[in-house]
């Protein structure tokens, strides 16, 4: 809000608590209908002004409406404490019926009202209802407490007008709430303190996708980095853990080339690794992806993530324990236990027994 207005705030389950809920429960810190209910009312406790004859003017709800729901809010303001028919009032059936009959008239059915009671205590009810499959929910419920307003900025002789006040009030409260609009673009604009639908958009300010997952706040502030290096070995590797969650093992032509002269075994390199020197391999364990779809959109998104003219070739492996094609020591390859050999269902030989050879053997 506007550092010209003050507003008091209810956004919390304890403070809808302390008030009479029918068919309505906290959901978090929100307001929301019970399961299976169509309509719900709330009665809020008395809010105190701390002012004698306080007029009330601005209430805002903050929430979510769908349009097959409705809202409807209702007011009293006294100058005391007590309010001996509001305590009264039983959570039953009838409720809602008598929370219409001790208020009145409604205040309005809208999320944004203007109040015309005046006193020290405010009590407020709303009313939800739903004729859907969507339901209302109360974030938030914000009351005008002070702060200028542009009838104060006219001659003496037309504050006290009471339709000039009221008739103001409807461009007051644009130009406010333009105001604090425009006072929270900063806390907007951080990754620190932006909420999670605005994060997202920041994140495709800086062409990061927010379906790739991970902690968007935290790498948002490095992602200038993170492009520098982006198509570097180390930066492949880091795409890829972020889009699978696993560490890949990298192997590039250079590293296992044929003709290099140190090369022990240049026609197995050539069956395994071929002789593009522009193709790299991207080994990673066989697990990693959940179905084939997941493997075809993770080799789509790394295609805009590679060098350019280079070629990813994908290799999963597979625990083996016969040391074969792309098989690697201490990566995907295990050391079997003893297993005896069977000469029949029944008979088994056993690690102690002996068939033939010299007896060192």
């Amino acid at each position: 809000m506007s550092e010209t207005q003050a507003y008091l705030t209810l956004c919390c389950h304890e403070q809808w608590e302390q008030g009479k809920l029918w068919q309505t429960g906290c959901q978090g810190d929100s307001l929301v209908l019970l399961p299976g209910a169509f309509t719900g009312t709330v009665c809020l406790a008395p809010v105190d002004s701390g002012e004698p004859g306080f007029l009330w003017s601005r209430v805002r709800l903050v929430g979510e409406l769908p349009r097959e729901g409705g809202v409807r809010v209702y007011a009293r303001a006294s100058d005391r404490p007590d309010w001996p028919q509001w305590e009264a009032l039983e959570q039953n059936g009838g409720f809602p019926q008598a929370v219409r009959e001790l208020f009145g008239p409604s205040a309005g059915a809208d999320t944004d009202l203007w109040l015309t009671c005046s006193g020290r205590y405010l009590w407020l009810a709303v009313e939800f209802n739903a004729s859907g499959a969507a339901r209302p929910r109360l974030d938030s419920l914000s009351l005008r407490m002070s702060g200028d307003h542009m009838v104060d900025y006219l001659p003496a002789i037309y504050r006290g007008e009471d339709f000039t006040y009221r008739y103001l009030s409807i461009y007051n409260t644009m130009f406010q709430d333009m105001e604090a609009a425009i006072d929270d673009l900063p806390r907007l604009l951080d990754f620190n303190s932006a909420p999670p639908e605005m994060l997202a958009f920041l994140a495709r300010w800086l062409c990061v996708d927010p379906e790739e997952g991970g902690d968007l706040r935290a790498r948002l502030p490095l992602v200038l980095e993170e492009y520098e290096s982006m198509y570097t070995p180390a930066g492949v590797a880091r795409t890829t853990e972020r889009l699978t969650g696993k560490r890949p093992w990298i192997i590039e032509h250079f590293a296992v080339d044929p003709n290099d002269p140190g090369c022990k075994n240049p026609a197995l390199y050539r069956r395994l690794y071929g002789d593009d020197p522009y193709r790299f391999f991207l080994l990673l364990p066989n697990d990693t992806f959940s179905d084939q779809r997941e493997l075809e959109r993770f080799l789509d998104r790394m295609r805009e993530l590679t060098p350019a003219g280079t070629t990813l070739e994908l290799v999963l492996l597979k625990p083996c324990v016969q040391l074969d094609w792309h098989t690697y020591l201490g990566i995907n390859s295990q050391i079997s236990g003893y297993i005896p050999a069977a000469i029949n269902e029944k008979v088994t030989i056993h690690y102690d027994t002996t068939i033939g050879g010299a007896d060192h053997e």
